[in-house]
């Protein structure tokens, strides 16, 4: 039996695609997502994401037109993560000895040329994202924290949004455009030069990078080097998983935890096994045949 498999989103504005109505679909495709409140920040914050999409999904149409989802959800909005403050109180246990962690964001890290730290407060390198802090004690406890959602390389989700204004069903609609997860641009690309710039500096500190990703992110990496105390350890990866979805939505869930050190990290990040010529040049063939 031919099956086709195209990614899709798993998520609109929190809502399951997989469980969702024909009517709220549409309604989701044509919504301005800047009106919409997302459902995992805290305070009413509006959805930054244009197309309310958190995360992707496999799709697969068998011959006889029939569609169904395939697998769990890869995190494509950093938002994703915040589901019912979750993450943090499980890095905050781990690694501050509390569950209920103050969040600071964008604290200032590098110093431009001029021994200021404005000069580079914009920038992502400039600063740490996150930092959580146990404030009970009278020391100064605090660990860092990244959260590491995934791009996608394809066509745009307008094509698919299309599809789903005017859906009546029955059933799920197939993706309209290819699309995948880049996993390479998300990690080697973006999240390695960040823990090459911070984790030393953070490593002299005796201070720990938290770095937070979906199973669908880590699974994706090559073979990392454990080791098997926290002491021992530079960056604490936080694996998270999908349950459900039910009642209509996922639910974010504790995977796994891993201690590694930066330079096991990068090699991870970086590695990774060459297809074979005949995956290659089957590539080659397939983009040609959609030219």
């Amino acid at each position: 039996m031919t099956i086709t498999k195209r990614y899709g989103a798993a998520e609109l504005f929190g809502q399951a695609v997989e469980q969702i109505t024909t009517s709220d679909l549409q309604r989701a495709s044509r919504a301005d997502h800047k009106r919409i409140r997302c459902p995992f920040k805290l305070e009413n914050a509006r959805c930054h994401k244009k197309g309310g999409v958190c995360s992707l999904v496999l799709f697969e149409r068998e011959a006889d037109g029939n569609v169904r989802i395939s697998g769990r959800p890869v995190t494509t909005c950093p938002a994703r993560f915040y589901e019912g403050e979750i993450v943090y109180r499980w890095v905050g246990e781990t690694l501050v000895g509390t569950a209920t962690p103050v969040v600071v964001n964008e604290v200032s890290f590098l110093m431009g040329e001029s021994g200021s730290m404005e000069d580079l407060s914009e920038t992502e390198v400039g600063r740490i994202d996150s930092v959580l802090v146990n404030t009970s004690n009278q020391r100064l406890e605090w660990c860092a924290l990244e959260m590491q959602a995934v791009y996608f390389s394809g066509k745009s989700m307008e094509n698919d949004f299309r599809v789903m204004r005017n859906w009546k069903g029955p059933g799920l609609p197939f993706p309209a455009v290819h699309r995948r997860p880049d996993f390479r641009s998300s990690g080697p690309k973006r999240l390695m030069p960040q823990l090459q710039i911070k984790v030393p500096t953070l490593r002299r500190w005796g201070k720990k990078m938290a770095v937070v990703v979906d199973k669908a992110f880590w699974e994706s990496l090559g073979a990392m080097r454990k080791v098997q105390h926290l002491s021992s350890a530079d960056i604490v990866w936080f694996v998270v998983t999908f349950e459900g979805p039910k009642e209509g939505r996922y639910q974010l869930s504790r995977h796994d935890v891993v201690f590694t050190t930066l330079e096991s990290a990068v090699e991870g990040l970086t590695g990774g096994t060459p297809v074979s010529l005949e995956q290659f040049e089957n590539s080659i063939r397939e983009k040609l045949g959609r030219s």
